[in-house]
Parts: C-alpha cells; sequence; structure tokens
C-alpha cells in the first residue's frame, strides 16, 4: 500500500471552506448550533492533525470528516440524549402567545425529539447521517465503519421506531 500525498495547508484550506458547511449543518441538526461551530471546528483540527493517516483508497475525504464529526458528537451524546428529552418535554402550548410558525415549530421539535431519543445511537447515527448530511449509504457506511447493508437495515429500523412514535403522538391528539 503506497501512502496517500499529505494535504498541505493551502490544500488544506481549500478542504475547510468545501466542507465546513455541511459538517457545521449536521452536527448542528445533532447537538444545536451554540455547539455545532465549535465541534465543526474540532473535526477540521483533528483532521488536519490525522490527514497523514488519510486513505484515499479506502473512501472519499467527505465521509472520512463525516466519521470525525460523528465521533466528536459520540462525545457529546450525553448531552445531545438530554437535548431531545428536553424537547420531548416542551408544552407546544407555551409558545402558542406567539406566532404561528413559533408553534409548529415547538409542536414539531416536541415530537421528534421524543422520536429521536427511543433510536439507539447507531440507529440515530445513520438516520442523522442522511438526513441532515445527505449522504448515500456508502458514505455513512465508510463515515461510521460499517457496511452499507448495515446502514440500510440501521436506517429501516430507525424510520419504523419513528414511524410508530409519530404516528402514537398524532393518534392520541
Amino acid at each position: 500500500m503506497t501512502a496517500a500525498p499529505v494535504l498541505g495547508i493551502e490544500r488544506f484550506t481549500e478542504v475547510h471552506d468545501r466542507y465546513f458547511g455541511d459538517i457545521f449543518r449536521y452536527v448542528a441538526g445533532r447537538l444545536g448550533a451554540q455547539t455545532a461551530e465549535d465541534v465543526a471546528a474540532e473535526t477540521f483540527l483533528v483532521a488536519f492533525d490525522r490527514r497523514k493517516t488519510f486513505d484515499a483508497d479506502r473512501g472519499d475525504l467527505r465521509a472520512w470528516l463525516f466519521g470525525i464529526a460523528t465521533n466528536l458528537v459520540s462525545r457529546h451524546r450525553r448531552k445531545e440524549a438530554r437535548h431531545y428529552r428536553a424537547l420531548s418535554r416542551l408544552d407546544p402550548r407555551e409558545a402558542a402567545e406567539g406566532h404561528e410558525d413559533r408553534v409548529v415549530d415547538a409542536v414539531v421539535a416536541t415530537r421528534v425529539g421524543k422520536a429521536l431519543s427511543r433510536l439507539s445511537a447507531g440507529e440515530r447515527d445513520v438516520l442523522l447521517l442522511v438526513a441532515l448530511a445527505d449522504l448515500g449509504y456508502a458514505e455513512v457506511g465508510e463515515a461510521l465503519g460499517i457496511s452499507p447493508g448495515t446502514v440500510g437495515s440501521r436506517l429501516n429500523r430507525a424510520r419504523k421506531k419513528l414511524n410508530s412514535v409519530l404516528s402514537q403522538e398524532v393518534s392520541d391528539e
């Protein structure tokens, strides 16, 4: 196996400029906008420090970056779980004093937060990499170090669980 060329600072700046927004949006969807700036920046710091270990023969750069971001999100998993539990406890009626969009946002956030809190970490990682980062099965597999088949089965389980929770929420109203 030949060593991959190491990205120089100029080339790495291009990588940062190209992918930072995607990484930020993915992390913001997982941890919130305040934490996303730090975690997205940390993703590129880790990537720069580990740039010598990147092997283009094993996958593409975008998936590698999302893998690093997902690992960093895992460090914040407890905070993420608390975030989803808090969303599930929101009372949508509290937002009724304001604009109609805030009411809709609160209702959706409550339902989605409750549903996401019931997924396993692996299911949540796969679902959010597909939904927030717009990665395909192969890219998600590369990012998480799992096969595309495992991605598909986790995504299928996650969708079923979400559908069950969200359908129950609607029928309870």
